[in-house]
């Protein structure tokens, strides 16, 4: 291993030029801290944030590779979609950033979605434990309660909520698949000093911030 490594994944090494190109694209978080100390303490963790995403796409590179799947070339880090708010609080913004940076990530994602099946119960289940957010616009309008003083009226027949329902749960039955794929695939990464998980309690500074 060599000073110019990152990371290694399955004995090959991951460039540390892939994480410093990522670095000059993303915008510097907290750039209200002026103490130089805070300074280079966040320089270090953004460092090691930026690498996750990097391995992260390397990750996914090799499991479309393995799955036959030809997945777009990698993005120029400073073409690198924003990511969503949503996608932040949901994901964490290291595996947000990822999706957002990785061509192979979205790809992996999209297949490991597609292959969820999800069940008439299972969508029936949850279309009746969350009347609240199957209200017609009438009833939103009105102000009723959903779970009491309404009428069968004032919700979204199943019929036309079925599609829907099971679109989201699907999508997030492919998350925790990928959620559960990053985990095992992470396993027998290996990296260089300076570049660990920003949650690594091995080095000083180490955070558990998503």
């Amino acid at each position: 291993m060599t000073t110019e490594h990152a990371a290694v994944v399955r004995g090959a090494a991951v460039a540390k030029g892939r994480v410093d190109a990522l670095l000059a694209a993303v915008p510097v978080r907290d750039q209200e801290t002026t103490r130089p100390e805070a300074l280079a303490r966040a320089e270090r963790q953004r460092r090691r944030w930026a690498t996750q995403v990097v391995v992260i796409d390397e990750l996914a590179q090799r499991a479309c590779v393995e799955r036959g799947l030809k997945p777009p070339a990698e993005v120029s880090p400073d073409r690198v979609p924003a990511v969503a708010e949503t996608d932040v609080a949901d994901l964490g913004s290291i595996v947000a950033a990822a999706l957002a940076h990785s061509p192979a990530a979205r790809l992996l994602l999209a297949e490991l979605e597609g292959e969820q099946e999800v069940t008439d119960a299972a969508v029936r289940d949850y279309y009746d434990r969350n009347r609240d957010r199957f209200l017609t616009a009438e009833a939103l309008r009105r102000g009723v309660d959903p779970f009491g003083g309404v009428s069968s009226e004032d919700f979204v027949p199943y019929g036309q909520a079925r599609a829907g329902v099971a679109r989201e749960l699907r999508r997030a039955a492919g998350r925790r698949a990928f959620f559960g794929w990053l985990d095992q695939a992470k396993a027998g990464v290996v990296y260089t000093a300076g570049h660990e998980h920003p949650g690594d309690p091995a080095h000083p500074d180490h955070e558990h911030r998503h």
